[in-house]
């Protein structure tokens, strides 16, 4: 793996180890494929959840295409023992978090915020595609 692919997953695994609340977080690509997983999360439930959040980021942005409201920011579900977040990173590809009942949402949603605004850049064409190549194998 690249040193570029490591750093982007261990920037994704920090992320969950540091936000109080937040278990599991995954980015999939526009295409839905999973890029990148933290530590600790099973490669199936990885590319379920890679799945499902394309699925809900497709049909909020052609909501927010129908209904005139501009692009599509963030998607938050809240079940009975938690949430899933899913927000946009860039070229379609989405962060998507799995939180506990009692985290904060407003710091997860900040966090996350700042972590898609500081590294969303980093996930140039070419980075994705190596991340493919190590989910690959």
């Amino acid at each position: 793996m690249s040193e570029s692919a490591e750093n982007f997953t261990w920037l994704i695994s920090n992320f969950v180890s540091e936000v109080p609340g937040v278990e599991h977080a995954v980015v999939v690509s526009s295409d839905g494929l999973l890029l990148t997983s933290s530590r600790d999360f099973s490669e199936q439930n990885a590319e379920q959840l890679a799945a499902i959040a394309s699925g809900l980021q497709s049909l909020a942005d052609g909501t927010a295409r129908m209904f005139g409201k501009g692009d599509s920011e963030q998607l938050i579900l809240r079940m009975k023992r938690g949430y899933l977040f899913v927000m946009s990173i860039s070229d379609g590809s989405s962060l998507a978090v799995l939180t506990s009942g009692d985290a904060d949402m407003k710091i997860v949603a900040y966090q996350m915020t700042l972590l898609v605004e500081n590294a969303g850049h980093v996930l140039t064409p070419q980075l994705r595609s190596v991340l493919r190549e190590v989910i690959a194998r």
